[in-house]
């Protein structure tokens, strides 16, 4: 032992010295990493096709905030509602190529006129209707790779597709049965379905989801699809309209059943990203797909008790009209199919997958003297 007091004065602030330097050392070390970590995030910004105040932004929102914390703080993603950035579907679409926008949140369907392969990206009039099979062809029928391959001449990467809902049809006047549509006034999304429509008698526009409220209280339209009841329920479409169009008992559409969304970014972005990040957001994006869908879907119940106290009224088409609709509904797949090989490539994997035993939706026969089979 040390009894020399003047050792025990001299050690003491020499130590207080030496703790002294180690911490400060440790606090910037810190400083120092917290500061490269937060130079390393990379942020993204993300515009959804869902109005703000919409369950479907909502979840969307949720989603992109929780993305910072999955990643350790390394991606950011900061959504947008529609219009926010990109005003309308084509500056979107434009936006995230040249990189205005990182991504968007879109319906697949929008992209007919640029892609012709989209219109095989979401269901289509009389096509696969059930969720699980676009899962299937997306994830285990090479459907994904394809459709990567095909978004990537226009310098976007093709994430996933978001299940989303069925679309349905609020009218003014009851449809009864296809008959019905003859001289009726309807926003549709354009291409393939509203040339179905057009088969009937129908005559069709285009617009975004927001302009549908004002052209059906105005009388500028007699009718519109949009998406599910939940949603249609929160943009007020009962306040305009008195009728809900469902196809027959358990499927609420035979026109676009299985309405997919999508993640789709800039090529370049995604190049730029960790491929442990660019896993994670794939991860992600089936994740949120099942919780999206899920969601809606009670929703969905929830708003229809909602139409039904407000006193709108649903019909339902039969299921001969289902089979005039695909008879009148194949050629006109062929036609898009025909469009340029991408489409086509799409299109065979479903045709094929449609005609298989196991789904059974086309036979041999449906398609005997259909031009461009």
């Amino acid at each position: 032992m040390n009894n020399n007091p003047s050792n025990i004065e001299t050690t003491r602030p020499r130590r207080g010295l030496l703790k002294s330097i180690a911490v400060s050392t440790a606090l910037a070390g810190a400083m120092s990493l917290g500061s490269m970590q937060a130079m390393a995030a990379t942020t993204w910004k993300i515009q959804s096709v869902w109005d703000a105040g919409t369950v479907g932004y909502d979840l969307f929102e949720d989603w992109c905030n929780g993305m910072e914390e999955k990643s350790g703080g390394e991606l950011v993603f900061k959504c947008f509602p529609a219009k926010a950035v990109a005003a309308d579907s084509n500056s979107l679409f434009d936006s995230v190529r040249s990189g205005v926008l990182q991504g968007m949140n879109p319906f697949t369907l929008y992209w007919s006129g640029k892609i012709p392969a989209s219109v095989f990206l979401s269901s289509y009039p009389a096509g696969p209707d059930q969720p699980h099979q676009w899962d299937i062809m997306f994830y285990s029928m090479g459907m994904l790779e394809k459709t990567r391959e095909i978004y990537k001449k226009f310098g976007l990467f093709y994430v996933g597709p978001i299940q989303h809902d069925a679309n349905i049809i609020h009218s003014k006047e009851p449809v009864n049965s296809l008959d019905d549509l003859k001289g009726l006034k309807l926003r549709v999304p354009g291409g393939m379905v509203a040339e179905v429509f057009q088969a009937f008698g129908a005559s069709t526009v285009s617009m975004p989801g927001s302009d549908i409220f004002p052209a059906l209280e105005k009388g500028t339209i007699d009718a519109a699809d949009y998406v599910g009841p939940a949603v249609n329920w929160e943009l007020g479409f009962s306040q305009v309209t008195d009728y809900i169009l469902f196809g027959p008992p358990g499927n609420m559409s035979i026109y676009q059943p299985v309405d997919l969304m999508d993640l789709t970014v800039n090529l370049r972005a995604w190049n730029a990203l960790d491929p442990k990040l660019q896993q994670l957001v794939e991860d992600e994006v089936r994740i949120y797909s099942q919780k999206h869908f899920l969601t809606i879907q009670k929703r969905n119940v929830e708003a229809m008790e909602k139409f039904k106290k407000a006193g709108d009224t649903v019909s339902r088409l039969s299921q001969d009209d289902v089979d005039e609709w695909r008879k009148r509904a194949i050629p006109i797949w062929y036609k898009w199919a025909n469009k340029n090989e991408d489409a086509r490539a799409i299109f065979d994997i479903q045709i094929e997958y449609m005609m298989n035993e196991t789904v059974g939706y086309i036979e041999e026969s449906d398609l005997e003297g259909v031009p461009g089979r």
